[in-house]
């Protein structure tokens, strides 16, 4: 008996319309923006996104986007996404790969280097890759990625490194940066990193005392510990906005490549949250502890800068760090033979 080819109808499923819901809310705690600015984003993804094709089942421009955020700022598999979204798995790697390369060329418009402040690294949790595995083995025998993150008073980034293994002295990533490249030549003048004890002294890297003996070396450590603190919480700030990159869920189940583009356009995504001003909504164990943030359901509070930033102490401090004079009075010390001046207020 001949077997009879039998034409079979495909099968579509029907889109997710999730601006069906205009509930700013609601956008905010599934993507992270309100409805205007990811209409905002749609229209600066949208040349990069829209593709000509013969087919009347395209993804449109504004799903490939929204899924998109639905990931970084959940961490939810892609099996996951693409059955809430409609989209088949395979197409939804795809389509995320185009969304975060549109992401990552608006770089130059969001993350700027002017004058920048404090410094730190953290790391971004991936499973074992398959080449090259023990580089990726940080000091608490995790696969990661280590990100240099530079930022200023107001938690907006001004710089991101995110291409270097979990092994990696943060110290040697400085180092090899232009960031560093700029200010060890002097490019970069008249501002100071405030980095922790991990870096090394340089005349635009301020470090705190290892074994402060005097009044002002304790003052200055309890100074550039709190002014350095809020580069803690930017880095906690961005995990907890896009918590892909927290630990606390689980690894990012990609290779180091891609885990690092994904760490780039969420940089690129928080400077955008941050320039319009949007809320910055943490749960409380995130809001205790930025380096660990949580998954689930839990109260939600608004994370704000601690007291004596709001006073403007650090804020001037801050303004020291950056321009080579300031009107209040300065008290003078070396440190290791480098001259350093801080305001200190009483």
């Amino acid at each position: 008996m001949c077997a009879r080819n039998i034409l079979r109808q495909r099968i579509f499923r029907d889109h997710e319309d999730f601006f069906a819901n205009d509930d700013d809310d609601w956008l905010m705690s599934r993507f992270r923006f309100p409805r205007a600015i990811l209409l905002t984003l749609c229209a600066e993804l949208g040349p990069d996104l829209e593709r000509p094709t013969l087919r009347n089942r395209a993804i449109p421009v504004h799903l490939q986007v929204l899924t998109t955020l639905g990931f970084l700022a959940t961490g939810c598999f892609q099996r996951e996404l693409a059955d809430r979204s409609g989209i088949s798995q395979p197409s939804l790697s795809s389509m995320m790969s185009g969304v975060l390369s549109g992401i990552i060329k608006l770089t130059g418009r969001y993350i700027r280097f002017p004058y920048t402040l404090t410094i730190d690294c953290t790391h971004v949790a991936i499973r074992a890759p398959s080449q090259n595995e023990a580089a990726f083995i940080n000091r608490k025998q995790i696969h990661s990625i280590n990100v240099q993150v530079i930022c200023d008073a107001t938690m907006t980034l001004t710089n991101v490194v995110a291409r270097w293994p979990g092994s990696t002295h943060d110290s040697f990533i400085l180092r090899n940066s232009s960031v560093g490249t700029r200010l060890e030549n002097g490019a970069v003048r008249d501002g100071w990193l405030l980095g922790d004890s991990g870096y090394p002294l340089k005349r635009w890297l301020l470090t705190p005392f290892p074994n402060p003996q005097s009044t002002e070396e304790r003052r200055y450590n309890d100074v550039h510990t709190l002014t350095r603190s809020v580069v803690e919480r930017t880095i906690g700030l961005l995990k907890g906005r896009w918590r892909c990159l927290d630990a606390s869920g689980g690894r990012l189940l990609y290779n180091p490549e891609k885990v690092c583009r994904i760490v780039r356009a969420c940089a690129v995504l928080h400077n955008m949250a941050q320039q319009n001003g949007l809320p910055l909504i943490m749960t409380d164990q995130q809001a205790n502890d930025p380096e660990q943030t949580a998954r689930g359901r839990s109260q939600t509070t608004h994370f704000s800068l601690p007291r004596p930033l709001k006073q403007g102490l650090p804020l001037h401090i801050l303004q020291i760090f950056v321009f080579s004079s300031f009107s209040h009075p300065l008290f003078r010390f070396k440190k290791n033979g480098a001259s350093c001046h801080l305001n200190i207020y009483e």
